[in-house]
C-alpha cells in the first residue's frame, strides 16, 4: 500500500464525529460543510435546506450525529419549529443554532426547546470550532458576546440554597420560561403589568442576572423548569 493511502486512511479515521448542517442559504451551507470538513475531528455527513428534510431523514432511520448545525430561519420549517420536533422525538440530539441575528426572543426559543449553544454566522472559524468541541465535552456552548450572563448563572455557586424564592415568584419565572409575553404572564396570574415589572426586577437582582435569559437558564440550573 503506498504511503497516500496510508495518509487518507488516516485523515478519515480521525473524522470521528459527523456532523449535519440544517440552512436554506446553499452557498452559506457548502462554505461551512467546506469549513467544517477542514476540522479533522468532523466531517459533514448531510446537509439538508430545512427542518422538514432532517425531519424525513431522522423518520426514515437515520442515527443522530454528533452535531446539528441548525439556521434559525428558514422556510416550511424554521429552526423553532424543528428544535420543538428534536425535543420531543431526538432529545439526545446536540444542537447548535446559527443566525444572523441576535434578537432575545429568538435566543430564548432555541435554548428554551433544546438548543446547545447560539452563533451569529458571522463567528470566526477558530470559534466555531472550539463551539464544536465544547458542545462535544461539556454539552452546551455560548458565546461571550450572546450569553456572557448565562456562563455567570451556570457557573455561580448554588444560589437556589441561599435564596428562598416566594410562591408568585417561582411562578413568575415558570411563566416567563413559556415564552409568554410579559403582559400574557400578568393575565395569567391577575396582576398589574407594574407588579410583574417589580417581580422581574426583583428577581434580576437577587438571582445577578441581566436580562431574561439568564432568568431562564438560572430555571433550568435549579431545576424549576425541565428542557
Amino acid at each position: 500500500m503506498c504511503l497516500s493511502n496510508l495518509t487518507d486512511i488516516k485523515f478519515n479515521y480521525m473524522k470521528t464525529n459527523e456532523v449535519i448542517i440544517v440552512d436554506d442559504h446553499v452557498l452559506f451551507a457548502r462554505s461551512l460543510a467546506n469549513l467544517v470538513d477542514s476540522y479533522e475531528e468532523y466531517t459533514v455527513k448531510f446537509t439538508f435546506q430545512n427542518g422538514s428534510e432532517l425531519v424525513e431523514k431522522f423518520s426514515s432511520g437515520m442515527p443522530l450525529p454528533a452535531i446539528i448545525l441548525l439556521d434559525v430561519k428558514m422556510p416550511i420549517m424554521d429552526g423553532i419549529a424543528t428544535m420543538k420536533w428534536l425535543k420531543k422525538y431526538q432529545p439526545e440530539a446536540k444542537v447548535l443554532a446559527l443566525s444572523m441575528e441576535d434578537d432575545e426572543h429568538t435566543i430564548l426559543s432555541m435554548l428554551r426547546n433544546g438548543a446547545k449553544g447560539y452563533l451569529l454566522k458571522d463567528i470566526q472559524p477558530t470559534l466555531l470550532k472550539k463551539a464544536l468541541n465544547t458542545v462535544i465535552d461539556q454539552g452546551y456552548f455560548h458565546t461571550e458576546q450572546v450569553a456572557n450572563t448565562l456562563m455567570k448563572s451556570l457557573n455561580g455557586g448554588n444560589i437556589k440554597e441561599q435564596i428562598q424564592l416566594k410562591e408568585n415568584e417561582i411562578r413568575f419565572i415558570k411563566l416567563a420560561c413559556e415564552e409568554k409575553t410579559y403582559k400574557e404572564i400578568a393575565e395569567e396570574m391577575f396582576l398589574s403589568p407594574k407588579t410583574i415589572d417589580g417581580y422581574r426586577q426583583h428577581l434580576f437582582e437577587i438571582l445577578g442576572v441581566k436580562n431574561r435569559i439568564g432568568l431562564v437558564m438560572y430555571a433550568i440550573k435549579h431545576k424549576i423548569v425541565e428542557i
